[in-house]
């Protein structure tokens, strides 16, 4: 069976599959739709809290991402879930292909959703509070805005095929992103090491301006988060061609 095939087959599944489709919409609506809704209610929510203005930007990513999560679980973890990562396998005998061609879907969408959400924050906070396009860092805020959302949902299917179960995956990632990062990074000793984790470093490459109590620049908190995926990619291949499904 060609590559061709099975990214065929992989994006009919996707788009067949309710459950995998709507994940990454609900991502983006949600992304730009919260981001748009607060900065028209509250105005330029940043300047209570700090300069940076990519913090109104990107306000509706803190939620938008928990989709994005779903979404890359989803991927694999639902055939895992149901039983039918063995027709899946007797269908394409090679596992590196099948795995190969979920990331590639994957990272493919994800970039589709961080094209679509970072030019809607971008446009709907330019058209409520204005935006400076010549902003210190607002290029590469963009450019990492982008990034970001494919390396979440790689991360998030390697750590999945990992750990071969969707419960347990969508138990571990989804409070892990959304809330123990966040709160553990508000927790002096524990800031140090967390401002490492991939959605901390990844976050971090979104603001526009340097962060004192962060001991890295802003594109190798994007290079960490790509080494996490990375890994994490890594490690679900490698348990797939372990482990019988």
């Amino acid at each position: 069976m060609t590559t061709t095939t099975v990214l065929r087959s992989e994006w009919t599944k996707l788009t067949t599959l309710r459950s995998q489709w709507v994940t990454p919409l609900l991502a983006l609506v949600l992304t730009v739709g919260l981001t748009a809704t607060v900065q028209i209610a509250y105005g330029d929510i940043d300047t209570s809290i700090t300069d940076d203005p990519s913090v109104g930007i990107y306000y509706g990513l803190n939620f938008g991402q928990v989709a994005l999560v779903c979404f890359g679980v989803l991927l694999i973890g639902q055939e895992y879930g149901s039983g039918t990562i063995r027709s899946s396998l007797t269908a394409v005998p090679r596992r590196g292909l099948l795995y190969g061609s979920k990331l590639a879907l994957g990272a493919g969408v994800g970039a589709a959703v961080g094209l679509a959400a970072t030019a809607g924050c971008f446009l709907a906070s330019d058209a409520t509070v204005g935006v400076d396009p010549n902003a210190p860092g607002m290029v590469r805020s963009a450019v990492a805005g982008v990034l970001y959302q494919p390396l979440l949902v790689v991360l998030c299917l390697g750590a999945t095929a990992m750990l071969r179960n969707l419960t347990a995956a969508m138990g571990l990632l989804t409070p892990t992103i959304f809330l123990a990062t966040p709160l553990l990074s508000a927790v002096p000793g524990v800031r140090e090491v967390v401002q490492f984790l991939p959605d901390r470093a990844g976050q971090y490459a979104l603001r526009n301006l340097d962060d004192p109590q962060i001991h890295y620049g802003h594109w190798t908190g994007l290079l960490v988060m790509a080494v996490w995926s990375a890994a994490a990619a890594y490690g679900g291949h490698r348990s797939l061609q372990r482990h019988d499904a």
